[in-house]
């Protein structure tokens, strides 16, 4: 028996395109992973450069040795905190630099960059933190005092007494890069428009009836 078939109307809302095979959402490809894994090595090694650009730019303290204790030269010497914010600001600067760089080199973005680039950031800011003070003055007072001399000023180990100032280039360089791809990110091109109405309506066959009287 052969099923009746109801021809479609003009009013009927558009069908669905079939589903493509792996969902809407674009797959993670092997290429991807590797373009993170190299965004986070290149952004973890330049943590060397954070660390020489602290040991140069941070202000100096300095300490006093007089045969018995080392105390401060200059107890009011806003020193210090110079030195976290030296460290601060060079962490943001370099993380807006990391993040331009790895947006001009893979426009479209993707999850493995943003990965890769807040891993190799972290990264980043601990080697420059730790290369910085194995760089700078040494922190054994003892023998620095007496090696300067009774009397005689000499440098201070470097400190980052504020540890969050670690978190700055992780999350520059994260906001940077997400802001960058969200303005200028290639777009995928929108799919044309689909009307499920063509604007024309053809009336049914036959003969019309007559007007009633």
């Amino acid at each position: 028996m052969t099923e009746a078939v109801t021809p479609p109307s003009p009013f009927d809302p558009p069908s669905l395109p079939p589903e493509k095979p792996g969902g809407t959402a674009s797959a993670i490809t092997p290429d991807d992973i590797r373009d993170g894994a190299v965004v986070a090595l290149l952004v973890g090694t330049a943590g060397l450069l954070l660390g020489l650009l602290w040991v140069w730019l941070a202000p100096r303290v300095q300490y006093v040795a007089n045969g018995d204790a080392v105390f401060l030269r200059n107890s009011e010497s806003e020193a210090r905190i110079a030195s976290d914010g030296t460290f601060f600001l060079l962490s943001v600067g370099l993380g807006v630099l990391s993040a331009v760089g790895v947006f001009l080199w893979r426009r479209a973005g993707g999850v493995p960059l943003v990965i890769g680039l807040a891993v190799g950031s972290g990264f980043a800011a601990l080697v420059g933190w730790r290369f910085g003070l194995w760089l700078g003055p040494s922190s054994d007072l003892a023998a620095a005092a007496a090696k300067a001399g009774q009397g005689v000023p000499f440098d201070a180990p470097l400190q980052l007494l504020a540890h969050g100032a670690l978190l700055a280039w992780p999350m520059a360089a994260v906001l940077v890069h997400l802001g960058l791809t969200a303005l200028w990110a290639p777009r995928d091109p929108e799919p044309a428009p689909v009307y499920g109405w063509s604007g024309y309506y053809q009336p049914p066959q036959g003969d019309p009836e007559p007007p009633r009287g």
